[in-house]
């Protein structure tokens, strides 16, 4: 498993402190990695600093073609690529092979779309003049990205930076770096220094972010980080696209009676997918009191169904947590919630497992309204199911939090699906068809789920610069310069 660090085009060991990097299955030790050393973060900027001006010059035509390239080579990689991002991450195996296939669409929808777009024209002001709007590089992007879907995430930001002419310096989760620098063969055919790969912690992070030679800085992972990047790179006025935390709501309106087994098993799937690891996860179901009992029942009657075990297993559904920390976390909700009032109806324990971070999928109602768990992002496999009484109690429950990234709706109604649309205060709603991406649809968040948008043509401009360009094709002066005297208006 490769374990060596991308920097100017040579695959290099990390000098700096080694991480282990842990099976969350085992709680085994997976492999060590050197991290980037403070003299290797440098020589990775200055070998993007150098590289970009003939990356930017590069014709989109022919970058699309190495971008293409890319797709292909991680595509025929796939097997090895997944398991190792089950072995780093525990995500089940089949999830991660989607997620290969999910980042290399990525490469292939951004290197059309590189060579599809850099600028427009303008009407000019005059007859015999010419006005551009052009789209530029803005020269070296930080690609800063989580654990729980290490690559996709990725590409969602490497794919459009390098369409764009830019060249990146990425690091993955301290958790989760071996599928990142497993990539090295997939990019080892574009310019040295284009793409650099670097392993470590907090410390490797800050000292990217803190480089005057970064452009920009595109972040995924907590509010809390985002904000101390966001300041620190408001110091130098430098880019940011950040996409921080969620609380997603999940709304049941009560015209789906007769449709309630499927919008449980999808409010399941959105709540538990990636054991419930996934910055728009279900966090907070709101369901019209008419259908709650029965909304309850058939959402935990599917829920102990779930095959909860080894994520290299086939038949597993939902494999272990990344962390002890992340699955503190999640228990640490759930135990409050529960001393406050709520009911844990199912799940909340190891689900037999004696090793690994593994914890149940949960389903709880009764939580009061001003628990962590109805409030704070949880990150795992927890469903909290609350009454309502109205839509209009739905949506402003909905809208009640800090966050805004997704939110879900479940209506057989077209005005209320129209209304929802409309109202909800969120960077992507999804009605009737849970957490599905689309590469040409943009994704980020409202109020403190971030700034900025990744995928669609946002995505792309998200890592170009704006110039406008007035052409006067004449030498000639005009009627409005001085003298005012002359009694030109």
């Amino acid at each position: 498993m490769e374990t060596r660090l991308l920097i100017a085009g040579e695959q290099v060991a990390g000098a700096g402190t080694p991480l282990a990097v842990e099976n969350p299955a085992t709680e085994a030790t997976v492999a060590t990695v050197g991290s980037a050393s403070a003299e290797q973060v440098d020589a990775a900027i200055a070998a993007a600093r150098a590289a970009a001006p003939a990356w930017a010059d590069t014709p989109a035509l022919e970058r699309a073609e190495l971008l293409h390239e890319v797709a292909t080579r991680l595509r025929d990689r796939t097997d090895e690529i997944a398991r190792a991002m089950t072995l780093e991450g525990g995500k089940p195996l089949v999830e991660n092979a989607d997620e290969v296939g999910w980042t290399a669409a990525a490469f292939d929808y951004y290197a059309e779309i590189g060579r599809n777009f850099a600028g427009r024209v303008i009407p000019p002001i005059e007859s015999s003049q010419v006005a551009l709007v052009l789209k530029e590089p803005l020269g070296v992007v930080a690609a800063i990205v989580p654990w729980n879907y290490p690559l996709l995430l990725l590409a969602w930001k490497l794919a459009p930076a390098l369409a764009a002419g830019n060249a990146v310096v990425c690091k993955p989760s301290e958790l989760t770096p071996l599928s990142t620098l497993m990539l090295a063969p997939c990019l080892d055919h574009l310019p040295a220094g284009t793409v650099s790969l670097l392993a470590g912690a907090g410390d490797v992070g800050e000292a990217i972010v803190a480089d005057a030679r970064v452009d920009c800085v595109a972040f995924t992972g907590s509010v809390a980080t985002g904000k101390r990047i966001a300041a620190r790179c408001a110091e130098r006025i430098a880019r940011i696209n950040l996409e921080l935390g969620g609380k997603d709501p999940f709304i049941v309106c009560a015209d789906v009676a007769a449709d309630i087994d499927v919008a449980a098993r999808g409010g399941a799937w959105a709540a538990y997918l990636n054991a419930g690891q996934v910055c728009t996860s279900a966090e907070r179901f709101y369901v019209h009191d008419s259908l709650f009992d029965d909304y309850v029942a058939a959402f935990a009657e599917h829920t102990r169904t779930l095959v909860v075990g080894d994520p290299l297993a086939a038949g597993t559904d939902i494999g272990p947590m990344v962390s002890a920390a992340q699955r503190a976390k999640a228990a640490a909700q759930v135990d409050a919630a529960v001393a406050a009032g709520a009911e844990l109806v199912c799940g909340g324990d190891s689900a037999g497992h004696d090793r690994g971070h593994y914890y149940a999928p949960a389903v709880v109602v009764g939580a009061p309204a001003d628990t962590d768990l109805l409030r704070e992002e949880t990150f795992g496999p927890v469903a909290p199911i609350v009454a309502v009484r109205s839509l209009d109690e739905a949506i402003e429950l909905a809208n009640g939090t800090r966050f805004g990234l997704g939110a879900n709706v479940y209506t057989r109604d077209l005005e209320t699906a129209v209304r929802c649309m409309r109202e909800l205060k969120a960077g992507t709603v999804w009605i009737n068809d849970p957490l599905t991406d689309n590469d040409a649809g943009p994704f980020g968040g409202f109020k403190q789920s971030g700034l900025g948008r990744e995928l669609g043509q946002e995505g792309l401009e998200a890592f170009q610069e704006t110039k406008h360009v007035h052409m006067e094709t004449r030498i000639e002066a005009k009627d409005w310069w001085y003298p005012y005297g002359s009694g030109a208006s």
